[in-house]
């Protein structure tokens, strides 16, 4: 469960209040300056929350790379990998090498689980890939399948940094990403979820070339971006002049929200 264990007090006032002091980036990740902090993402919730022997839920897993280390390296008791794409999906139902891991098709706005299933639930960069209309839904749906005092970690990319301005060129996801951002903010100042912290750094993207980029970011299975010839070439010229000024590797700024469900 969550390290740290203070609870908000006060009614609707404090809340909206707190909801309303909720930053979308850091100071840093908006001034374009390095975060303080720059480390893989598993380093901070490790850091964040104790989550060995847990029932878990990784929500839009896609690849399941962070279902892998939750369970693998921080002992998660069961784990419940939930992905919309229908071909990523195939792709992990072939990690059976993980006996604590189930992986099923669905979406945070309809989690096929039992009311109180779950000590915790992830979303790494996902909330914003839900349609905004279904954002509020979504979050519900996370307090539902919680425990009372159950935890909810929600990471989301700022929209700031050089590997942004490569991404907005063909696929600009500032007003997706702020949605997601307000749909937190009104569970919070409603009640639906309470806020522990919130935490930002910077996780490195290491880019060798424009053809990693490609099958990284536009190539991808879950969006469905068709660029023409015009539109590829323009991303590449972008692409290398940033790239050529960074060496390759981009800061990519995160913001973490960590929410829990009233233990009453």
């Amino acid at each position: 469960m969550a390290k740290d264990h203070n609870n908000l007090r006060g009614g609707e006032p404090a809340l909206r209040t707190l909801a309303a002091q909720m930053k979308i980036a850091s100071p840093e990740s908006t001034a374009g300056i390095e975060e303080t902090q720059i480390c893989e993402e598993a380093d901070v919730y490790g850091e964040m929350l104790d989550l060995k022997g847990l029932d878990l839920l990784d929500l839009g897993c896609g690849k399941a790379l962070h279902t892998r280390i939750l369970a693998e390296r921080f002992g998660a008791r069961s784990l419940l990998a939930l992905e919309v794409d229908a071909r990523q999906h195939q792709e992990n139902l072939g990690g059976r090498d993980l006996p604590n891991v189930r992986f099923a098709k669905g979406g945070a706005q309809a989690i096929p689980a039992a009311d109180t299933s779950f000590d915790g639930v992830f979303m790494f960069k996902s909330l914003h890939h839900v349609p905004i209309s279904a954002m509020d839904e979504a979050i519900k749906e996370i307090r539902r399948v919680l425990r009372p005092g159950g935890f909810a970690y929600i990471s989301e990319p700022v929209f700031a940094g050089d590997y942004n301005e490569i991404l907005r060129t063909f696929h600009d996801e500032k007003a997706v990403r702020e949605a997601a951002f307000l749909a937190i903010r009104r569970a919070v100042a409603g009640g639906v979820l309470k806020l522990r912290t919130q935490h930002f750094f910077a996780t490195p993207v290491d880019v060798k070339d424009f053809a990693a980029f490609e099958a990284r970011a536009i190539n991808v299975t879950h969006s469905e971006h068709h660029l023409g010839p015009q539109q590829i070439e323009a991303v590449r010229l972008c692409f290398e002049r940033v790239h050529d000024a960074n060496g390759g590797r981009f800061l990519a700024p995160i913001r973490v929200d960590l929410l829990h469900r009233p233990a009453v």
